[in-house]
């Protein structure tokens, strides 16, 4: 069978077309030859998901978004394409929108129920979630800062207003006059500063005079200190320091009674002897006194010796 131009232009007309449409169905990530099957997720808001995003699971892309629509309950409901070879996923799996990073847009992640092992098919809803991003999360905690700083704002406005109420004319001339004498006290220490400078510049010499007397006094202390060295202090405070020694030695043997004086201290016989030869010559010197006579008798013709009377003890 001989083919005809027409028939060979024909066959690569429509093979331009069915590659045409393979290509573009490619492109929107949609493969022909691939079985898929499509589930549906029910959002209040999608977060900024946009038509062809993909759908992942663990990070593997296992599909993608293929219609956003509109529901009669205000509610958005998402299209969403799996391939059936890529992971089997189960009717109670979660379908959570997420921001991968700060530049790409939102994805789906399916999160699976392992434990059930009743798989969806094709035209069944999954629950739906979303996971706040990091953009959204810094937009709302900057939500309440900005509501702190637009209050303090207020506050300084309302402080400044009434600064200003409280700073009146005669407020006003009162702070400038202050300032006055302000500026004219800096003024007068400024020349007492200038008058030191000047009464310091004029006595230099006899302040170096003065310095050099200190250093000198200073040299002479420090020979002062070698000379005392060089007295031999240190063989001088052990020799007091070895006389301290016998002293002590001399101590402990008159506390322990050896020696003449120890016994004197420490023997109460010697001590009572003492005191009872005390007492008799007192009485002895009392009776002298009182009686001279008895003792010391002068006499040119001779007299009787007196008889003793022992003398009453007081």
């Amino acid at each position: 069978m001989k083919i005809t131009r027409e028939i060979k232009t024909a066959i690569l007309v429509i093979a331009s077309i069915l590659l045409f449409i393979w290509g573009y169905s490619f492109l929107k990530g949609q493969n022909l030859f691939n079985s898929h099957k499509k589930l549906y997720v029910e959002y209040d808001n999608v977060e900024g998901l946009a038509t062809s995003a993909a759908v992942t699971v663990n990070g593997k892309i296992v599909g993608k978004v293929n219609l956003i629509s509109l529901n009669s309950n205000g509610k958005l409901l998402i299209e969403i394409q799996i391939n059936d070879d890529d992971f089997p996923i189960s009717k109670t799996s979660i379908a959570q929108i997420y921001e991968p990073g700060f530049i790409g847009g939102k994805q789906i992640a399916i999160i699976p129920d392992y434990k059930n092992k009743n798989l969806a098919i094709s035209g069944d809803k999954l629950a739906s979630d979303v996971k706040m991003g990091l953009m959204s999360s810094v937009g709302e905690k900057l939500v309440p800062t900005q509501q702190k700083i637009d209050k303090l704002v207020v506050d300084a406005d309302g402080l400044v207003n009434n600064f200003n109420g409280v700073l009146d004319a005669q407020t006003k001339q009162n702070l400038k006059n202050s300032i006055e004498q302000l500026n004219q006290t800096l003024t007068e220490i400024n020349k007492a500063t200038q008058k030191v400078n000047t009464l310091l510049a004029s006595n230099q010499q006899k302040i170096n005079n003065s310095l050099a007397n200190v250093e000198r006094a200073s040299g002479n202390f420090a020979k002062i200190s070698d000379d005392l060295e060089k007295a031999k202090l240190s063989q001088t405070v052990k020799s007091l320091e070895a006389t301290l020694d016998n002293v002590n030695k001399i101590m402990a043997n008159l506390e322990s009674g050896k020696g003449s004086m120890g016994k004197l201290l420490k023997d109460d016989a010697m001590y009572n002897n003492l005191t009872k030869t005390s007492k008799e010559l007192e009485l002895l010197l009392q009776d002298v006194r009182l009686h001279p006579t008895r003792y010391v008798n002068v006499s040119l013709f001779g007299k009787k010796e007196k008889p003793y009377i022992e003398p009453t003890q007081k």
